[in-house]
């Protein structure tokens, strides 16, 4: 007997999306509120350490986002999109991925080359090379631009599941729904 096609994500991925976002949220947040607190003060250094740990959070849980998503099979899209769109929702979902793998990844190399090694639960994370602040520079500058794209696609990705749902009326935002 041929088994029918899931019309949904398996439960523990659509959980790991939200809470993707959640985290992403919170990364963001933490950024953007910093900047409300002088320099050097106890509330600044508190958003630039969640903000590490947070983005920390969001690279180990993209890991095992890749990890289910490899062993579980995609639920179609009914009715099925065309090709261009489909192209296009790989290409947004692949920068997303790169994006949630590669700012932690710059955000440690930042604080090495500017001679910070992260602790974690009091264990120091190694430091890769000696201190060279105009690397550090250079690095951060990556790390805010792609920041920055990193609300684009944030949102494209959001206008699509709302463009799917409202106006092709297609299965795309069910797909992940929290609900059942």
């Amino acid at each position: 007997m041929v088994q029918a096609p899931a019309s949904r994500y398996r439960p523990s991925l659509i959980a790991l999306h939200w809470l993707t976002l959640v985290l992403l949220v919170a990364v963001y947040a933490t950024m953007e509120l910093r900047g409300f607190f002088p320099r050097g003060s106890a509330p600044r250094e508190l958003m630039k350490t969640s903000h590490f740990f947070l983005g920390l959070a969001v690279f180990f849980v993209t890991w095992v986002r890749l990890a289910l998503r490899a062993t579980s099979p995609t639920p179609p899209i009914m009715p099925e999109p065309p090709m261009w769109q489909v192209l296009l929702a790989r290409g947004v979902a692949l920068s997303l991925y790169a994006l949630m793998l590669s700012m932690p990844v710059l955000g440690y190399l930042i604080l090495n080359a500017k001679g910070h090694a992260p602790a974690i639960g009091g264990w120091s994370l190694p430091v890769l090379f000696d201190l060279r602040p105009e690397l550090g520079d250079r690095l951060e500058s990556w790390h805010e631009g792609i920041a920055l794209a990193g609300y684009w696609l944030v949102g494209l990705h959001a206008a699509a599941a709302i463009y799917h749902h409202h106006v092709r009326h297609d299965d795309t935002l069910l797909r992940m729904s929290l609900r059942g």
